[in-house]
């Protein structure tokens, strides 16, 4: 029951993270948002998980992951209950915010919880257990796209509802006991913020996460505006993409038994900039549904993989230490939405070009493995 339950969180976690991607063409052109705008709500969910990240490992370390996780749900179903009554482009930030907040907490929460209790193979239960992060993302844009046909409000109801037996499942559920003492205490965050390795951690999530949110939540437009139609688009994303890192995750698992975590994220790193950047050259849909499949492939153990990294390096105040991780990569998504919007500003066709930051970031990865690779020695 206690994996059970984890590997449903983070499968409601896969599903809201593939949410704007997915709905964002829709909303859209029902609210008349400009690319300057879609980057603003993208900023928003950003803040919100930053936000939720840094705050909720003290609240695991010391209460539980439990808490955790009934209040991310919690969250996460009120906003999307919330969002299909939304009356414009303010009240969508705000949502998108709230539901930062609650993916935030349930992401942080599920990766403690599972790197807790599985010390011995770290690296290869995380990647499982994201594994079912790729499963949510590949069947939020599959059934917008072939069963609710791209009807995002039910889409919307439908994940809310979701969420609610997930976190009854949450609540029913007997996990361990919290980890830390009665408080947070402040003496012993040294032996977690005063080592540059979890700021080199940090750095590298902080790019994966650009290049992933970058794809996730504009990937649609950007092959909507090659002339691709839309259906075919999300499907691109979610049997491309989402297939790809579910399928990925799954291929690795049995070699991070033999393999260093390091040298995954290594290989991984110089894949992405070579996938990305050819899956951006292209306006054929089958070459391009081939291209971002790779890309999903090559992004597939970086998340769980470095999660695994900073759980081996920081056996004590861990939901602490993978907080701060999962903040920095937050943080990407927020830098590389805004940045990505600005280029393209109010032309979508000026989208190819702004996505370039995903494989520029990718090389920047490639050079800081390298930099960590020593620091773990």
């Amino acid at each position: 029951m206690l994996i059970f339950a984890a590997v449903l969180a983070i499968f409601v976690y896969g599903m809201i993270a593939a949410m704007l991607g997915t709905i964002l063409p829709e909303l859209s052109d029902r609210f008349r948002l400009t690319p300057s705008q879609n980057g603003t709500i993208a900023f928003a969910q950003a803040l919100g998980l930053m936000i939720a990240s840094v705050g909720v490992g003290p609240l695991l370390d010391n209460n539980g992951d439990k808490i955790g996780l009934i209040l991310g749900l919690s969250l996460i179903a009120a906003a999307l209950f919330a969002l299909p009554r939304s009356r414009g482009f303010g009240g969508i930030v705000s949502l998108l915010f709230l539901l930062g907040v609650g993916g935030g907490i349930v992401v942080t929460g599920a990766n403690a919880l599972v790197s807790g209790v599985s010390t011995e193979h770290r690296a290869t239960a995380l990647n499982l257990l994201n594994l079912f992060f790729g499963l949510g993302g590949l069947v939020t844009p599959f059934i917008s796209a072939n069963l609710f046909k791209k009807n995002w409000m039910r889409l919307c109801s439908t994940v809310a509802l979701l969420a609610v037996v997930t976190l009854t499942i949450q609540a029913v559920t007997k996990m361990p006991a919290p980890a830390g003492t009665s408080g947070f205490v402040l003496a012993g965050s040294g032996s977690v913020f005063g080592r540059p390795l979890l700021y080199l951690l940090g750095f590298f999530l902080f790019l994966y996460v650009s290049c992933e949110v970058g794809v996730w939540n504009w990937l649609p437009r950007h092959l909507i505006a090659q002339g691709i139609p839309e259906s075919r688009a999300l499907n691109i994303l979610s049997l491309g993409f989402a297939l790809g890192l579910l399928l990925g995750r799954l291929a690795v698992s049995p070699i991070l038994l033999r393999v260093s975590a390091v040298e995954v994220t290594l290989a991984s790193s110089i894949a992405i900039v070579i996938t990305t950047f050819l899956m951006l050259r292209t306006a054929h849909p089958g070459v391009a549904a081939a291209l971002v499949f790779l890309a999903g492939l090559s992004m597939a153990p970086v998340f769980p993989t470095t999660l695994a990294i900073t759980g081996t390096a920081f056996p004590q105040m861990t939901g602490t230490a993978i907080g701060f991780v999962i903040t920095c990569g937050w943080a990407g998504l927020a830098v590389s939405s805004r940045i990505i919007g600005g280029i393209a500003g109010g032309d979508p066709l000026r989208l190819k070009k702004a996505l370039l930051l995903i494989p520029a970031f990718a090389v920047v990865m490639v050079g800081l493995n390298l930099a960590i690779w020593p620091a773990l020695r």
